[in-house]
């Protein structure tokens, strides 16, 4: 690799699982370039400039953002949060770095990305797979499994994890935020071919096992229930839609689906296992 800047969006991070802060330290800490994407400079990019980023304030959604963003850049983190907009911020940032040459794009999807996915969001991730990809940038989608922050946040203060997802039995892919980042971190960092597609699930657990590793009963809600209850955590009609088809999605499965195993794109890229729910995070 040169010493051209690497472009981490979402660089800020976030409140559930957000993969962009992750990844900007772990390039910083390996001693590569980085240019920082936020959409705000507030006290939360501190960090990242002491550590030598580069930070850029803009709007994903805004061409005359992104295009000098990514200028000089020959690789890239795209990632978005799970509310409107992602297709939009999609399709500016594929032209945007196919403007600019950019050789490789590591971009945050869904496990079930597909045109017939479960979820609205599910099949837009699938759409915004085809943008890239149609942009000759060298995409590489991370088709992540539910976060293990998800069901953190859904747990917060109740002492319970209640979700629409039926029986204790329902089967969930799952996975770390930092191991998401740690495999985009590995992949923008090696020379090697990647393929376009990796799957990352790092554990495949019950609702009811993943509760109980969480130290809290798991308990079946109502979808429209808990979907009136999501609003006022997530304050986001597209998380909350998303987010409510995702469990009962899930629940219709039940017992589990071909794509829930263990993948080793995890190894391969992050440089270590899978972490483990409720185990402590390093």
């Amino acid at each position: 690799m040169g010493t051209e800047p690497i472009l981490v969006t979402g660089a800020s991070g976030g409140s559930q699982g957000g993969t962009g802060r992750t990844v900007a330290e772990a390039l910083l800490r390996a001693g590569l370039p980085v240019r920082a994407f936020v959409h705000r400079d507030d006290g939360r990019v501190a960090g990242l400039k002491d550590l030598g980023a580069e930070i850029v304030v803009g709007d994903l959604r805004e061409i005359t953002s992104v295009l000098p963003a990514l200028e000089g850049v020959r690789r890239a983190y795209f990632t978005y949060p799970v509310t409107a907009g992602m297709l939009d911020a999609t399709a500016v940032f594929a032209a945007a770095a196919r403007a600019n040459e950019v050789e490789r794009v590591v971009a945050v999807s869904q496990l079930g990305s597909a045109h017939n996915a479960g979820t609205p969001h599910m099949r837009r991730h699938w759409v915004a797979e085809q943008v890239l990809d149609r942009a000759e940038i060298g995409a590489v989608h991370l088709r992540a499994a539910v976060f293990f922050e998800n069901l953190r946040v859904a747990i917060g203060d109740r002492g319970e994890l209640a979700l629409p997802l039926g029986s204790a039995d329902t089967v969930l892919p799952l996975i770390a935020a930092d191991d998401v980042a740690d495999v985009a971190a590995g992949v923008l960092r090696t020379a090697d071919p990647v393929d376009p597609v990796l799957w990352l699930a790092g554990e495949i657990r019950t609702s009811g096992a993943a509760a109980a590793a969480l130290g809290v009963p798991y308990v079946d809600a109502d979808p429209e229930r808990w979907a009136e209850s999501a609003r006022s955590i997530y304050r986001d009609e597209v998380t909350v839609e998303h987010l409510t088809q995702l469990w009962t999605m899930f629940a219709a499965i039940g017992s589990g689906h071909e794509l829930f195993q263990v993948t080793e794109s995890i190894e391969r890229y992050a440089g270590h296992p899978p972490r483990t729910l409720g185990a402590t995070e390093r």
